[in-house]
């Protein structure tokens, strides 16, 4: 995979709300409590309980289990696609393979998963959902799809950030890419996961012991798989 690049408000005044017998607060105050539910989605959801216009997955993995919340309401196609890829099991025995920590800002970064290049998983490439048309920003904890080609091509990879990335959000000269949820519980596996040693392949971030991804499984809703051929459970059959 190509290295990742470096997903609104009115306040009304009114001598009638002035004379209210309710405590008032600064609207220096609302304007920060607002913007932060704007701003910071994930801040609502739970690990434990399902929200309604989101979609809880769960994935097992070798370092611990993380839970992400997909924003179906704003990012209907990339939260499709990712749960095809859950329900069909094709994120089942993959690997959290790549770690970018940023130099400047240690502790920060990202890291990777997915089918890799893995073509007996692979489904369709998807139409891109930008952080412009969403409003979903790359915040710390974000997951996002990777891709290895223009806006367009994304398909059974993603990434996780840890901390803020605005330079990974749309601008108007460049497509960014697109945010389509947050990690609700688990976020020190992901930060054990940043953590892991690299070797020199990949700019320096391909991991030397990738962390395995055992099972992901939808916490919220009926699975969906698609019907489609999974040769790969076949050929691990026969090496059983």
């Amino acid at each position: 995979m190509t290295a990742v690049r470096a997903g609104d408000l009115t306040t009304l005044r009114s001598s009638r709300a002035i004379r209210t017998p309710l405590p008032m607060r600064s609207p220096h105050l609302l304007l920060a409590a607002i913007v932060a539910l704007t701003v910071f989605p994930a801040a609502a959801q739970r690990a434990d309980r399902p929200t309604p216009g989101w979609v809880r997955v769960r994935f097992e993995t070798a370092d611990g289990p993380i839970v992400l919340a997909l924003d179906r309401r704003h990012a209907p196609l990339t939260t499709a696609n990712f749960l095809r890829y859950v329900d069909d099991g094709r994120f089942d025995g993959v690997s959290f393979y790549r770690t970018a920590r940023s130099r400047k800002a240690p502790g920060t970064g990202f890291i990777q998963s997915g089918i890799r290049t893995d073509a007996r998983r692979f489904l369709d490439t998807i139409p891109h959902e930008s952080t412009k048309q969403t409003g979903i920003r790359h915040l710390d904890m974000t997951v996002s799809m990777a891709r290895k080609g223009p806006p367009g091509s994304a398909n059974g990879n993603f990434f996780i950030t840890v901390g803020p990335a605005a330079y990974m959000d749309w601008s108007a000269r460049d497509p960014g890419y697109a945010a389509f949820g947050r990690v609700v519980a688990g976020q020190k596996t992901v930060k054990r996961i940043l953590a892991e040693p690299t070797g020199q392949q990949m700019n320096g971030t391909l991991m030397l012991r990738p962390v395995i991804v055992t099972r992901a499984v939808r916490l919220d809703g009926k699975p969906a798989p698609t019907g489609r051929p999974r040769p790969w459970l076949l050929e691990h059959r026969r090496d059983g």
